[in-house]
């Protein structure tokens, strides 16, 4: 009787997993053709909706990790600038930069219409149509602009770190506009957009140049035009060191988010899951590349200081992820390691150098993004697949393989000249945008911050971010500076 009861439920179970089968057997056979693209082209929309919000949410992995590399003085000012960052980038990106970017080319250097997504959507007839994105047809216009709007968001993210803790909160604002409309699409309509890079077969599957060098050199420039911290030089007129991270919980759960939002991030940009193998290829590399940056630069660090540097590794993982970003299509993943571990010594190398010059990054931005950014976009030229890297029309795809790998120095060539072009459009860019904000008095935060010994927190946002353990005198120094009413503030802490 026993045996009897057990057998039931499983017959039972049988014959409803057969049913099921059965009944989508049926249903896969009658689908036409029709009713398969529906499908396929939902399930990419889901695919990249889904990503694109993990790219957005890499703003507060961005945001985290700068606040606690910096001191906690400028903290308020550093989350406002990140959050505030992406609500700007989305109306700039919205009227100009989407169509900058992806609009009819001019001469392959930028788009000349669909501003204010003019194309996306049209009404007829008390009904609604939207248009699907033309390189990618299982996409509507609207689908693939919020994923390029989370990618915009990121470059001029870049930016705030590395001049974290003296811009003016006006000044962050504009700039932060202007990359989104301008200075980002433009560089992106050349390499995704269907422009003269493109033209040439440069490769950047997922924005080590169109994102990370774009956001890198911008912040470069933009530091060097600031000038460092005050306090960077000493009472004795010696460069300092640059001070410890005020919170390293912030900074590793930054991290940590920004490498969950790049599994968005990089197998997103393969904009549809017709290829499982690409995908399962792209967020292969993508954990390597990290891995590797992670490795390489903590044990630099140890040999150089004989401690396990957290900060290091921190910075060694973003530097492997922003070196694999472009090729992570187009390599092996034993390729994948190897330049993610030469990321992670480049971002330590590229860190001194900045401080040598005596530019002040406080995140190392430019070191993470700049420096690791044409890393990533060179080694394409030395590691590229053959059958995973492709040529334009007329050329022989063979030439296409990295050096390494018998394709001759043909590709290399071309990412070398895409890398220096964006690298020169970006620089003189940069160096007009902030000149003309340096011009009118936007660029620094008011010289009372100095003069008077306030932190920027209180003078720019009256707010701290830790307010129970803040002198009152400190916070009532700010409020009085920024109304006018200077007044000398005992100053004191990080």
């Amino acid at each position: 009787m026993k045996k009897r009861n057990r057998l039931l439920p499983r017959l039972l179970a049988i014959g409803i997993a057969s049913l099921i089968l059965a009944t989508s057997g049926i249903t896969a056979h009658a689908q036409g053709p029709t009713e398969a693209g529906a499908t396929q082209a939902a399930v990419d929309t889901v695919w990249v909706l889904l990503t694109g919000f993990l790219v957005f949410f890499m703003q507060t992995g961005f945001a985290m990790l700068e606040t606690g590399l910096i001191r906690r003085t400028a903290a308020v000012n550093a989350l406002l600038e990140n959050f505030i960052d992406a609500a700007v980038t989305a109306v700039a990106f919205w009227a100009v930069g989407f169509g900058i970017a992806f609009g009819t080319s001019s001469g392959g250097l930028f788009g000349t219409d669909n501003f204010f997504l003019s194309g996306a959507m049209s009404f007829s007839d008390g009904a609604v149509s939207y248009a699907k994105f033309g390189a990618y047809p299982n996409l509507d216009v609207l689908t693939f602009f919020f994923f390029q709007f989370a990618f915009a968001a990121t470059a001029s993210t870049i930016t705030t770190g590395a001049m974290a803790e003296r811009t003016d909160f006006v000044g962050d604002l504009i700039y932060s506009a202007i990359m989104g409309a301008i200075s980002y699409p433009v560089i992106v309509h050349w390499v995704w957009g269907g422009g003269w890079l493109a033209q040439q077969g440069f490769h950047d599957f997922a924005g080590s140049t169109v994102v990370h060098t774009v956001g890198g050199i911008t912040a470069i420039v933009g530091a060097a035009m600031l000038g460092p911290r005050k306090f960077r030089w000493g009472k004795d007129g010696k460069w300092q060191p640059l001070p410890p991270a005020h919170n390293l919980g912030l900074a590793t759960i930054g991290t940590m988010i920004l490498w969950f939002g790049w599994f968005g991030f990089n197998p997103g940009s393969t904009l549809g899951t017709g290829n499982t193998g690409l995908i399962g290829l792209v967020t292969l590399n993508t954990t390597l590349g990290a891995a590797g940056g992670t490795l390489s630069c903590m044990f630099l660090q140890y040999l150089r200081s004989k401690k396990w540097d957290l900060v290091y590794s921190l910075n060694g993982s973003l530097a492997g992820l922003v070196a694999i970003t472009a090729g992570c299509a187009f390599v092996a993943p034993w390729a994948a390691i190897l330049i993610g571990l030469v990321g992670g010594i480049l971002v330590v190398l590229a860190a001194d150098f900045i401080e040598r010059i005596r530019i002040d990054d406080p995140v190392g931005a430019f070191a993470v993004h700049g420096a690791c950014g044409i890393w990533g976009t060179l080694a394409i030229g030395l590691f590229g697949q053959p059958g995973l890297t492709f040529a334009p029309a007329g050329v022989d795809v063979a030439t296409r393989a990295g050096l390494f790998l018998g394709g001759g120095a043909n590709l290399l060539v071309v990412q070398l000249i895409g890398s220096l072009a964006t690298i020169a459009f970006t620089a003189v860019f940069a160096v007009i945008m902030f000149g003309a904000l340096k011009a009118i008095g936007r660029l620094h935060v008011s010289k009372i911050v100095d003069d008077v010994n306030v932190f920027i927190d209180d003078f720019e946002h009256g707010a701290a971010i830790l307010p129970d353990i803040r002198p009152a005198a400190s916070v009532e120094a700010g409020h009085a500076a920024a109304s006018g009413k200077v007044a000398a503030a005992p100053a004191s802490g990080d």
